[in-house]
């Protein structure tokens, strides 16, 4: 149990960062017991960074180290030092290779923060400081990476093994375990990496990009839910076609996944490439479901495909800037419901969502501005604030 009082955070003490991380090579052997991560940082230091300092500190929580490789040098025990929340090394050159082995327990992880497993599924969820607890790292959104990300698993339990980008190569191991390979050819901030293993079925759709480009598209869900997504693919084709005419915003990879998971901790995530969602924000049947829910997993499908530009290619400098892609995002999908269904009903909906659920936040103890000066806790700031009236100021 903690019982530190947590460091309050200024937007007034930003500073760049001092390093930057051109490339991220990461492989993840998921077991029973432990999985292991490996993974190679290309560093350079930070050319618009003032500080000059030697030292490197990245962050990292509840993991176990196993080893720390600087330019192909194993260091000692006594050239780093490592606590429940960083990983220190001095004397860093300008520019080098650091390599990390770290072991984590994913089955145990109750925070769901990082990568957890439910049920029979490994899953991670990285925003906002989550990516923390798979591997050391500077884990902070203004430190944008190109990521190739091996997977290694049993086929028997995990036959599907996800993340972001394009599928490179798959194969077999010599001990029966089986491994993909993916490759995100665009820079991304940590809270964006995505990873998901387990028994999944999918169904699978094309989309013709407006320059002639073929992207696939396919929805990963458990078995008993396959026959409940029909409604989501054409949620996500209508997002892509809407976006490029309304917006000119082009697909850029030529997959684009959603997993639909019944245990996932939160209502959705943008992941790039791979959107992680609840199951109830995905699946939908004309038995079962009313007109509301096919409404809402319409915007909501919507809404985290658009911020594959305003969010994921165009990034927060920081966490105070969370609006900046949340509410400007609760803009397009508005719009974007407006557009295929009734402005006046969607207009009515959204300002009825303010009056009822963030004017309470505005007029309480909770009450905040969209962009806060200061904060403890980053995850308490995404509230109707932050995304209701972000959206009303954009």
């Amino acid at each position: 149990m903690k019982t530190q009082t947590p460091q309050t955070i200024y937007l007034k003490d930003y500073r760049p960062p001092q390093f930057l991380i051109d490339t991220v090579d990461l492989h993840i052997d998921l077991a029973e017991e432990w999985t292991t991560v490996k993974a190679e940082l290309n560093f350079r230091r930070n050319p618009a960074s003032a500080e000059n300092s030697k030292t490197l500190v990245l962050n990292g929580h509840k993991m176990e180290l196993m080893a720390v490789i600087l330019d192909n040098v194993e260091l000692t025990q006594d050239q780093y030092q490592v606590d429940e929340s960083q990983l220190t090394i001095n004397d860093v050159p300008e520019k080098f290779v650091l390599s990390t082995e770290v072991r984590i327990q994913p089955q145990n992880n109750t925070e769901l923060e990082g990568l957890y497993k439910s049920s029979k599924l490994f899953c991670t969820q990285c925003e906002s400081e989550g990516f923390r607890k798979i591997t050391y790292f500077l884990d902070r959104p203004d430190v944008m990476s190109l990521y190739s990300t091996t997977i290694s698993a049993d086929p028997q339990l995990y036959p599907v093994m996800l993340s972001n980008g394009n599928l490179l190569d798959s194969g077999k191991l010599t001990d029966g375990r089986h491994w993909v390979k993916w490759e995100d050819p665009f820079p991304k901030p940590a809270y964006l990496f995505a990873l998901v293993a387990g028994d999944l079925l999918h169904i699978e759709d094309s989309f013709r990009t407006s320059s002639g480009r073929e992207v696939k598209l396919q929805i990963y869900v458990e078995a008993e839910n396959i026959e409940f997504c029909d409604h989501a693919m054409r949620s996500l084709k209508e997002s892509m076609r809407w976006d490029e005419e309304r917006f000119g915003r082009e697909y850029d990879l030529d997959l684009f996944m959603i997993v639909a998971v019944n245990d996932f901790n939160m209502g959705a995530m943008e992941n790039k490439g791979l959107n992680i969602f609840n199951s109830k924000l995905i699946l939908a049947s004309q038995e079962t479901a009313t007109d509301t829910d096919f409404y809402n997993i319409q915007g909501v499908v919507g809404h985290e495909y658009f911020h594959n530009w305003s969010g994921n290619r165009v990034t927060c400098r920081d966490w105070f800037q969370l609006s900046l892609k949340e509410g400007f995002t609760v803009f397009r999908d508005q719009e974007f419901s407006s557009d295929l269904n009734s402005r006046a009903v969607q207009r009515i909906a959204d300002a009825d969502r303010l009056r009822v659920h963030q004017f309470p936040e505005d007029a309480g103890p909770m009450s905040h501005p969209i962009r806060p000066d200061s904060y403890m806790e980053i995850n308490n700031f995404y509230t109707m604030t932050v995304y209701e009236k972000g959206a009303e100021v954009v």
